[in-house]
């Protein structure tokens, strides 16, 4: 327990932000010489596009992948507002749930192993900007295995995440044209308008009874006041829980078409994460709630690279890691009682699995 928390305090304490290199690469440095001082072993560390993910590899035939990220949503100097600390059994820090602590268990439960052939650890470093270097990796590595298992941090009270929604990001991108707002506005083709135009339909695509959201987010319209806006553009967050609901919401995205006479609409981005549906991780469910009886399962919202995962059709399951609460934001926090039932719980789904062949 106690070489448990020090490897927390460790990386949790060497920020990662993951729009900065610098930081998750030296990040990567912390969990690599944590794996290699407990695994004895040398990790693969890959660069894509810049981006530092890490990857160990045991035995020639994969059957399980651990699963996790060691960037984090915050920024550097986070640790000056937010400092690592241990009161009272709570453990706090930038990144601590969601998802640092996570990593350091897959690194302890694999070091619990007397065997680990058929075991692969992929810890990954662009996860909260949507995964876009990873996420061939992510898939390559998850090929052929048996089961994923996602050190995500738990759900509320501890539950593992059976299912999560499915993520689509859009960016609508509309052409009008520039002209003097107070001279000659009707020479211009107002951008902003036609946006406004767009988010309506777009916001009538949610499916509330369903679960499915279609939300329009970060939008930009015009350069000055005087002006009527040549250009705006709004970003679109969808989230459903099947793969049907997804395509339904991407086909009418695509289908939108300007209302306003010379004005033209553009669509960027796409469906991102597919769902984790509750067939790919029922069976480890249970395996998981005999091997400590009393888990729960909930349902969310967020996607991780779990999803990945689960739309290839390989058994998965999530919110493995810690258990707290606070994911990005200022009350992150994490169990410490919890932290070695929880690895111990990792290692007897590891064996599990194993020893199926």
């Amino acid at each position: 327990m106690t070489d448990l928390l020090a490897d927390i305090e460790e990386l949790v304490r060497c920020e990662s932000p993951s729009s900065d290199h610098e930081a998750v690469s030296r990040s990567a440095d912390v969990v690599a010489a944590i794996g290699r001082r407990l695994l004895s072993a040398e990790p693969e560390r890959i660069l894509t596009d810049g981006c530092t993910h890490l990857r160990w590899r045991f035995g020639d035939r994969p059957k399980v992948l651990l699963l996790g990220h060691h960037d984090t949503v915050w920024p550097l100097g986070s640790l000056d507002t937010h400092p690592f600390s241990i009161v009272d059994g709570v453990l706090r820090g930038p990144g601590c749930f969601d998802m640092k602590t996570g990593v350091v268990m897959a690194l302890h439960a694999a070091a619990e192993l007397d065997d680990r052939d058929g075991v692969t650890i992929l810890v990954t470093g662009d996860e909260e900007i949507g995964s876009p270097r990873s996420r061939a990796l992510i898939e390559e590595e998850a090929r052929g295995c048996e089961a994923v298992f996602v050190l995500e941090a738990s759900g509320p009270g501890g539950a593992l995440k059976t299912r999560r929604k499915g993520t689509s990001i859009y960016r609508i991108v509309v052409e009008g044209k520039a002209a003097h707002a107070g001279l000659e506005p009707e020479k211009g083709i107002n951008a902003g308008v036609e946006l406004a135009r767009q988010i309506l339909a777009v916001s009538a695509l949610d499916d509330p009874a369903g679960g499915t959201t279609v939300v329009p987010t970060v939008l930009s319209a015009g350069t000055t006041t005087n002006t009527v806006p040549a250009q705006a553009t709004v970003a679109v967050d969808v989230r459903a829980w099947s793969k049907a609901e997804q395509q339904r919401v991407d086909k009418a995205i695509r289908e939108l078409r300007p209302v306003l006479p010379g004005a033209q609409v553009r669509i960027e981005g796409g469906i991102n994460r597919p769902p984790l549906e509750t067939e790919t991780s029922a069976d480890l469910f249970r395996l998981a709630s005999e091997l400590l009886p009393g888990l729960t399962e909930t349902a969310v919202g967020g996607a991780s690279d779990g999803n990945f995962t689960a739309g290839l059709g390989i058994a998965t399951l999530d919110g493995l890691g810690a258990v707290g609460d606070g994911a990005h934001a200022d009350h992150e926090h994490v169990i410490v009682d919890e932290i070695p039932r929880r690895t111990a719980l990792l290692v007897a789904l590891l064996k599990s699995v194993l020893a199926r062949s």
